[in-house]
């Protein structure tokens, strides 16, 4: 499986794909900042202390990288079977259900990895410019970083299952722009905030959509001998 992996990861240059994503967390720097400029302007509380900062970082990051995952579904499994090229990976002596299997792991890392490793990057970088030029109107403290580390840690293995949930829609009629679709569609309705609430707020959803997810590609995998090609 690891073999698998790395071979794929050669065959699709997801180096670039790093790349992209430290780009992806320079802009939700930016982002944060236009928010944070936008509220001392209107004098308007939104980001008044750390906790609700934080909360907002992660959600926009939770939100670029589930998008994120459904390129590299569109790109690692959709776009093999719409364009035909899965006929010459199947022909090789390598079973179609660790094929499948390590594609999907190679999403599920990155989309993991991925998050926990961006929400690292943005909330350090946030913190010491706020902290050093006084930004925000809270003091940061030990206690709400580990209060944070957890709900981070959720939210990531939620997002990785909850990624996998395009594939669904991708396979249907091999369709790139579905699948990409989906997984905004997805965001909109998960992390969209009203009020200081989202429905990621409430355990039982983002919880449910990951079980879905992971069914999708448990389903996908077992299924792979009737996919027609």
């Amino acid at each position: 499986m690891l073999n698998l992996m790395r071979l794929e990861m050669k065959k699709y240059h997801l180096g670039s794909y790093v790349k992209r994503a430290i780009f992806a967390n320079f802009v939700i720097l930016g982002v944060m900042f236009m928010l944070l400029f936008i509220t001392k302007i209107e004098e308007d509380p939104g980001l008044e202390n750390y906790q609700t900062a934080l909360t907002v970082i992660d959600s926009m990051i939770r939100a670029v990288f589930i998008i994120f995952a459904s390129v590299l579904i569109a790109k690692l499994i959709i776009g093999e079977y719409k364009y035909k090229t899965i006929t010459l990976a199947f022909m090789y002596p390598i079973n179609r259900k660790k094929l499948i299997a390590s594609k999907l792991a190679i999403v599920i890392l990155f989309t993991f990895s991925a998050i926990i490793l961006s929400n690292a990057l943005v909330t350090t970088i946030f913190c010491v410019i706020t902290e050093s030029f006084r930004l925000i109107p809270d003091t940061l403290t030990t206690a709400i970083i580990m209060q944070h580390i957890p709900f981070v840690l959720m939210n990531a293995v939620a997002a990785s299952g909850m990624a996998l949930i395009p594939l669904y829609f991708g396979m249907r009629k091999y369709s790139i722009p579905t699948t990409i679709l989906s997984s905004i569609l997805i965001v909109l309705v998960v992390s969209s905030n009203t009020g200081n609430f989202s429905l990621n707020d409430i355990i039982f959803v983002p919880i449910t959509l990951a079980i879905i997810g992971i069914s999708v590609a448990y389903l996908a995998i077992r299924n792979i001998e009737k996919v027609d090609i």
